[in-house]
């Protein structure tokens, strides 16, 4: 697996990945609705536009194992490998590390000879993650310097602490929890860091037993799930900070810090505010050594026909816009917000981090809306997991968020989809007409982009 040079899709600064070739295959992991006959599944789809298969699936394998709950996934090096400090400079981006949400399994697929076949090398149990860190439900990867970091939901009954735990990146052998002393950190759910800062950022959704089975309206009224951000010190692996972001603000998932090493803000999306069923986006930001939070981006909930929606949200007479899902740009430039709840995609200009500016719009599917595709006709879901290549010209859309919460706020049944929406640079944003793949039976849930895309990599140089 050791390479004499570094792998070729390694960068070591954003503005050089930016630069990168287009990607020519998607990776998208699928999942299937409780109660689902089939297994999750690892997709390959043709993104060449050159290519006689383009938009096509041009591979698949599926979990050996039913139920698993496929959910975020990551490779196992990238561009920080390049970072002064990274003790595996000459690895290879080779390996996609899949989760079961469900099961805590993590299936290792090694994507190299055969790019279009992937093929399972390995498989690690739920009994050797609890074993060796007291963990469950694995979330989020990340490929650091020096291994793979892996968020977890909770501990093995279902409940908290969740945290983080360490892979090698080599081997795939589980090596421990990454904290040492985790303060007041209970909940968990994404992290990333500021490598230039030595600063790992955390943020919070709800312990497995909270989320597993769809949102409790109690717990969510009682203001019971994730409302903070946590600030670590990265090397030392110690809780510096949590800031609050106020209990009224409910689910703080997607974290987004500046891709430019030099700068120490980002952002991070809230799925639902109790008092009035807005969503909203932060920035976090250090200021004299200290770090703070405010909010930059609030998106209304929307009055809707009682007799349209699910059970769930009758009692408001409104749909919540449900941010599930943000991202950043390479160039740090062009932020994409996610609206699962209205079924919207919102481009903001965020060259001032703390004046955003709303530059483009798409709308497909929603709870009430079900806006088509112009290839399509009326869709469910929404977008959820959105994805930006490298040079920042192509979004990806998948439509499922968790099959529990799917069949919550879509009870009349989701049906998968994966679109892809162009960029224009001065922003903007359309739906390729000619780009639209519908996943019968199965639904998708993320996409990974061959050589990496802009919530894969981390960079150390500017």
């Amino acid at each position: 697996m050791a390479l004499l040079t570094p792998d070729p899709t390694f960068y070591p600064s954003p503005r050089l990945a930016a630069q990168a070739p287009p990607e020519k295959l998607a990776y998208i992991v699928t999942l299937q609705p409780l109660g689902g006959a089939k297994h999750d599944a690892l997709v390959v789809l043709d993104t060449d536009p050159l290519s006689p298969t383009y938009t096509q699936i041009v591979g698949r394998i599926e979990s050996p194992h039913h139920g698993d709950e496929f959910h975020h996934f990551g490779w196992n090096a990238c561009s920080s490998a390049l970072c002064p400090y990274a003790p595996h400079p000459h690895v290879e981006r080779r390996y996609l590390l899949i989760p079961g949400l469900r099961s805590s399994r993590i299936y290792i697929y090694d994507t190299k000879p055969d790019p279009r076949n992937p093929r399972l090398v390995k498989t690690i149990t739920a009994e050797e993650i609890a074993n060796k860190t007291g963990y469950s439900r694995p979330h989020t990867f990340h490929c650091g310097p020096d291994g793979i970091y892996v968020s977890a939901l909770g501990d093995v009954h279902g409940d908290g602490p969740g945290g983080i735990f360490i892979l090698d990146c080599e081997t795939f052998n589980v090596l421990g929890r990454w904290e040492v002393d985790r303060g007041p950190q209970h909940l968990a759910y994404d992290f990333w860091w500021h490598l230039g800062y030595d600063t790992l950022i955390s943020s919070e959704w709800g312990t497995p037993n909270m989320v597993e089975n769809g949102v409790n309206p109690d717990l969510l009224l009682a203001g019971k799930y994730g409302h903070h951000v946590h600030l670590w010190d990265l090397r030392r692996r110690k809780h510096l900070q949590a800031l609050d972001l106020g209990a009224e603000q409910q689910m703080v998932l997607e974290l987004r810090p500046a891709h430019d090493p030099t700068k120490a803000y980002g952002f991070v999306g809230v799925v639902v505010s109790i008092k009035d069923l807005s969503a909203s986006v932060w920035a976090w930001y250090r200021e004299k050594n200290e770090w703070k939070i405010r909010k930059v981006i609030e998106i209304p909930a929307e009055p809707a026909d009682v007799d349209l929606l699910p059970p769930a949200l009758k009692p408001f007479g409104a749909v919540p816009p449900l941010v599930t899902d943000i991202n950043l740009d390479l160039e740090d430039k062009f932020l994409y917000v996610s609206c699962w709840g209205t079924g919207e995609l919102k481009q903001y200009d965020v060259t001032d981090p703390f004046a955003p500016k709303e530059t483009g719009s798409v709308h497909l599917g929603g709870i009430v809306r079900r806006a088509a595709h112009p290839s399509t006709g009326p869709l469910n879901g929404g977008p959820q997991m959105v994805e930006v290549s490298r040079d920042g010209k192509r979004v990806y859309l998948t439509n499922s968020l968790y099959a529990s919460w799917d069949q919550q706020f879509y009870p009349d049944g989701l049906d998968g989809w994966l679109a892809k929406l162009d960029v224009d640079p001065g922003g903007g944003l359309t739906p390729d007409p000619k780009f639209f793949r519908a996943f019968p039976d199965e639904r998708p849930h993320q996409v990974r982009l061959e050589g990496g895309d802009a919530s894969s990599d981390s960079y150390c140089f500017p």
